[in-house]
């Protein structure tokens, strides 16, 4: 009996300090479609840190998760090429950000389903930032894509 008790415990602490992390902290996110090629392709496997953005802002160049502004329950990946406050193209016509808008897209220009198709991000659509690239792993990286910009 003491030995499952000490399991049980240990279940315990393992689920209270994993849960705050999965939940506030960082999440898995796997990489579909051509969007960001060659930057990433399908089948890669990030990691999402969830937890800077509380804290600074996301800047132009990061590679960001966000939910898609047309359908929320789905996300994507995009790169950050407009600020808030700045002016982009957007449609043939120049736009002016808000201050929680973000021009976001894809680094595979023709394959890419971006805010030149469906408009701004809101910042509270971001999830948040891309952190590491677990797999493949021979690509294994911290901050994948930043050099990319």
């Amino acid at each position: 009996m003491k030995e499952k008790w000490e399991y049980i415990k240990l279940a315990l602490i393992a689920i209270l300090i994993i849960m705050p992390i999965r939940l506030w902290v960082a999440q898995p996110f796997i990489v579909s479609g051509a969007s960001m090629e060659p930057t990433f392709e399908t089948g890669d496997y990030l990691i999402i840190d969830e937890f800077s953005y509380h804290f600074q802002n996301p800047q132009k160049g990061d590679v960001i998760v966000f939910r898609y502004p047309l359908d929320t329950s789905k996300f994507f990946i995009k790169r950050i090429e407009g600020m808030p406050g700045e002016t982009v193209e957007y449609n043939g016509k120049e736009i002016i950000l808000r201050d929680n808008e973000y021009f976001v897209l894809g680094d595979n220009t023709f394959a890419s389903s971006d805010s030149r198709m469906w408009g701004p991000v809101n910042e509270k659509l971001i999830i948040g930032r891309a952190l590491i690239r677990l797999w493949p792993i021979n690509k294994l990286e911290v901050l994948p894509g930043e050099s990319s910009n």
